[in-house]
């Protein structure tokens, strides 16, 4: 019996978090996307139609509130899962990306126990 793969994608302008997040992802079942903003992210997520998203709040062009809204509204998207992945952990912040329509919500520095609870939580694994 094989596993299925599931497809996360990564939507973070830092390169050091998108590395760190795919470590520890690196021994699930998961094929990873990767985009470094979130206009790229959004363009992604459209073509690719991944089964969860990770997506930072604070990026250049478009911030992960602004995508979040945009993945929201469109059909394509709107039900997949998103996980905000933020250094923003004020409770102010938190309500924003809650409002905009995320799923779930992780501070960096991301604490990888946690993450990979939140991520096979979401994912049904």
């Amino acid at each position: 019996m094989t596993i299925e793969h599931k497809r996360i994608l990564l939507i973070d302008d830092s390169t050091i978090v998108l590395r760190v997040v795919q470590l520890i992802l690196s021994r699930g079942p998961y094929e990873i996307l990767l985009a470094g903003d979130g206009q790229e992210g959004v363009e992604r997520a459209l073509a690719e139609r991944p089964d969860l998203i990770l997506m930072d709040c604070m990026m250049p062009r478009m911030d992960g509130i602004e995508a979040l809204r945009q993945l929201r509204v469109n059909p394509v998207t709107r039900l997949i899962p998103v996980i905000m992945v933020t250094t923003l952990g004020g409770l102010e912040s938190m309500e924003r990306g809650f409002e905009a329509g995320c799923s779930d919500y992780v501070t960096k520095p991301i604490e990888a126990t946690l993450l990979l609870a939140k991520v096979r939580d979401h994912l049904g694994l």
